[in-house]
């Protein structure tokens, strides 16, 4: 019997792409699926694509950036479920490609909102959920390659899915102790809808009623990303490496291993810059300093 049999994973923004790929393997696995989402009516398409599979699965309408609906959500999954084994933070937009100088700030702030925000409320309303029932669980937090290295043109979706790699790393040594396991789903690009994540944006995030003016720059860079997105990987297979993954205790959860040049080349560059600190007469002693931990 499959260790993930019987228990509940509650996953945000589960109603199509990466979030529904791994609802539908968790469903394979024999769990209770809590799907939330902000748009109803694909929300409603994906109930009704797990109950025809078998799956157990409880729809809720939400906004993860409103703390107060994820508390909802978390007392419905409890009411229907009993228990909360599995977060699944997975809802994000991409916000508007562009120049730093020509990004407005609300344009900013939707992004942190969703991307950041929304997982910082989800972990804190489920994980104590977990942490009741003493039986462990795991906590999956969707990043991106983009939090691997800087995107150009993409600040607010690389500062939030940065924000997310180094939160999670945290967490991981946090809840160790408590048996939950977390990982880090980082993946390339994935064949969803996330370049069309606008759709949902409410109205309180626009400078002046309208969307953002797109440089010429930023809209060739959206056009291009249109097209490799459609080229991506199949949700159902990311959903299936997560729980690969997640059987073997990965904290970093890659998809797209050609992408590992790019982020050795990253990692090499800063130990460069770690010789270059150390050659440094202004830090002679420093170099030998005992490294303060924070465990």
């Amino acid at each position: 019997m499959s260790e993930f049999a019987g228990k509940t994973a509650v996953i945000s923004g589960g109603a199509e792409g990466i979030g529904f790929g791994i609802a539908r393997v968790l469903g394979q696995q024999g769990m209770n699926i809590v799907l939330g989402d902000i748009d109803a009516q694909q929300l409603q398409q994906a109930e009704q694509t797990l109950l025809a599979e078998g799956v157990d699965v409880l729809a809720v309408t939400m906004d993860v950036t409103d703390i107060g609906q994820w508390q909802s959500l978390a007392q419905q999954a409890l009411q229907r479920f009993g228990k909360v084994h599995m977060l699944v933070n997975n809802a994000g937009v991409s916000g508007t490609p562009g120049e730093v100088d020509v990004m407005n700030p609300k344009g900013w702030q939707w992004v942190l909102d969703v991307n950041l925000m929304g997982v910082v409320f989800g972990t804190q309303i489920m994980v104590p959920l977990m942490k009741q029932h003493g039986e462990g669980g795991w906590l999956v937090n969707v990043g991106s390659m983009a939090g691997m290295g800087g995107i150009p043109f993409g600040g607010p979706y690389t500062a939030t899915k940065m924000a997310v790699v180094g939160m999670s790393e945290s967490w991981s040594a946090e809840l160790k102790p408590h048996n939950i396991q977390v990982s880090v789903l980082c993946p390339g690009f994935v064949k969803t809808r996330i370049h069309l994540s606008h759709r949902n944006k409410h109205a309180h995030y626009e400078s002046d009623g309208s969307s953002q003016q797109q440089s010429e720059e930023g809209s060739a860079i959206a056009d291009h990303m249109e097209q490799v997105i459609d080229a991506g990987l199949d949700p159902l297979l990311v959903g299936n490496r997560v729980v690969e993954a997640l059987r073997a205790g990965e904290l970093y959860i890659f998809t797209h291993p050609n992408y590992r040049a790019w982020v050795q080349k990253r990692s090499a560059d800063i130990d460069a810059a770690f010789e270059r600190a150390e050659s440094s007469p202004l830090l002679v002693d420093v170099v030998n300093q005992e490294v303060a931990s924070f465990s």
